[in-house]
C-alpha cells in the first residue's frame, strides 16, 4: 500500500468509494449505489488523493476515469476490504447464526438444490432467515457484487467459462452433463451423441436461451466443433418449454441433466460427447463474506445439498 507523505493511511470508506468508481463508472452510479451525493463522492474521492500523495483521477470528457495508479489502488482495495469484512465476521464469536440472508439462484437450481438447503437451514440455525430470489446468472453475479445479495448460485459451462469480478470468489457446488434433445422419432435417438453425429442436425432449428449469453454461446461453441453454424429457431426461456418445442419436432437443443423432462414420450435425450464438457454451479460470495455466521450457514447448507447423492 502507498502511503501519503504524511504516512497516513486511507480511510476505508474512500477505499470502498473508489472501488465502487472502479466498477460502475461515473460518479452519479457511485452516489446512487451508496447513498451519498456526488458532490460528497468528488470531495472524498479528492480527499483520499492527498492520502495517498499521487493522483487517482483523471477527466474523461465529462466523466473521470482512473488513472493506473488509482486503478492499482482501487485493486488492492479487494482484498483489503474483505480481510476487514471477514474479521470483523470472526470477532462475532461463535454463538448460533442469526440475521437474514439474501440467496439469489437460478430456476433448475432452486428445487434440487436451494430447496433442500433451506429445509436443513430451518432444522439447523432456525434463526437465520433466508430470502431467496430467483434470477438468471448474470443478474447473480450483478447483485452479489452490489451487495444486494449476500449469496448467489450460478452456473457455467466448461466450454464457456464464466470469469468473476474481482471482488467475489466461487465455490463449487456440482457438476451435471450435458445432453441433446431430439424428437423422439429421430434416428439413433437412443445412442449417445457424438460431435460428428451434430452435424446430421446442421439443418435443423435449433433453441437458444433469450436472457442469458452462456447457453446461447455454448450452442454456438458445441456446433462449431461439430464443423457447422447453427440455426436458432427460437429463444426461449422455459426449460419446460424447451422440452415441447423438441417433443413437437419444431427444434433440437442442448440441455444439462437437470433440465430435461425423463417422463416425456415425445423427446429423445443423447448424452452428449465429453468434449462438450460440463455445466458446472457454484455458490458465490463477495470476498470477506464468507465468514460471516449466517452466511456461512447458508453456504454450508447449499453445498451440502449440492453434493449429496441425487434421489433414486
Amino acid at each position: 500500500m502507498v502511503a501519503g507523505a504524511s504516512g497516513n493511511l486511507p480511510d476505508l470508506l474512500r477505499l470502498r468509494l473508489l472501488l465502487e468508481l472502479s466498477r460502475v463508472g461515473t460518479m452519479a452510479e457511485v452516489a446512487r449505489r451508496t447513498g451519498y451525493g456526488t458532490s460528497a463522492v468528488s470531495k472524498h474521492l479528492a480527499v483520499l488523493e492527498q492520502e495517498v500523495g499521487v493522483r487517482l483521477l483523471t477527466p474523461a470528457g465529462r466523466r473521470v476515469q482512473l488513472t493506473p495508479a488509482g486503478e492499482r489502488l482501487a485493486e488492492h482495495a479487494v482484498g483489503i476490504l474483505a480481510r476487514v469484512e471477514q474479521a470483523a465476521a470472526e470477532l462475532c464469536g461463535e454463538s448460533e447464526p442469526v440475521g437474514r440472508v439474501r440467496l439469489a439462484s437460478f430456476f433448475t437450481a432452486m428445487e434440487p438444490v436451494v430447496l433442500p438447503a433451506l429445509v436443513r437451514l430451518r432444522a439447523e440455525f432456525p434463526r437465520v432467515e433466508a430470502e431467496v430470489s430467483e434470477h438468471e446468472p448474470e443478474q447473480t453475479v450483478e447483485l452479489v457484487l452490489a451487495g444486494d445479495s449476500d449469496l448467489g448460485v450460478v452456473y457455467d459451462y466448461s466450454l464457456v467459462p464464466r470469469e468473476l469480478p474481482p471482488g467475489l470468489s466461487a465455490r463449487p457446488v456440482d457438476e451435471q452433463p450435458l445432453y441433446l434433445a431430439v424428437p423422439a422419432g429421430h434416428p439413433d435417438a437412443g445412442c449417445p451423441a457424438a460431435l460428428a453425429d451434430l452435424r446430421a442436425l446442421a439443418d435443423s432449428g435449433w433453441i437458444a436461451n433469450s436472457r442469458g449469453t452462456d447457453d446461447d454461446e455454448l450452442v454456438q461453441r458445441v456446433c462449431a466443433m461439430a464443423g457447422f453454424v447453427p440455426r436458432i429457431a427460437h429463444r426461449v426461456d422455459s426449460l419446460h418449454l424447451v422440452n415441447s418445442l423438441t417433443g413437437a419436432g419444431l427444434g433440437v437443443a442442448l440441455l444439462a441433466e437437470s433440465g430435461i423432462e425423463r417422463h416425456r414420450t415425445d423427446v429423445a435425450f443423447r448424452r452428449l460427447d465429453p468434449l462438450a464438457g460440463v455445466r458446472r454451479s457454484s455458490v458465490i460470495a463477495r470476498r470477506g463474506r464468507w465468514s460471516w455466521p449466517p452466511v456461512a450457514a447458508v453456504a454450508r447448507a447449499l453445498l451440502a445439498a449440492g453434493t449429496a447423492d441425487p434421489p433414486g
